[in-house]
């Protein structure tokens, strides 16, 4: 089996698949400012770019690692989150309290999802 990387630098691929499942990691790359749920609308707008670059979508998410900076943004995040969801597709999800590289981040999630046709190999 191949492995595929989508953008691949020294330090990350923006996407790597194997064996027909991707990974990769999200953090908000629009406004900083935002609040959780400002933060958290960037970052699934942007996984939904990632899976299209892949023949995926959000209903092929097999897990996720979600990490906020402080739980007391976990409901809001929830809000957003299962707004996002089509009843009965969300994924199997861990959520952890970390801090992230960057002191503005107050989500990051790293997304496992089955890609579509031409992935596979």
């Amino acid at each position: 089996m191949n492995i595929h990387r989508i953008n691949p630098s020294r330090r990350w691929s923006d996407i790597t698949l194997f064996n027909g499942i991707a990974h990769f990691v999200e953090v908000p790359e629009g406004d900083l400012g935002a609040d959780i749920r400002g933060q958290t609308a960037q970052v699934l707008a942007q996984a939904e770019l990632a899976l299209a670059k892949i023949n995926s979508d959000k209903s092929r998410l097999l897990s996720v690692t979600i990490y906020l900076t402080d739980f007391v943004n976990l409901a809001a995040f929830n809000e957003v989150w299962d707004a996002w969801f089509t009843e009965g597709t969300a994924p199997s999800r861990a959520c952890v309290k970390a801090e992230l590289a960057n002191p503005g981040y107050l989500v990051e999630i790293a997304f496992v999802a089955a890609a579509g046709e031409g992935f596979l190999d």
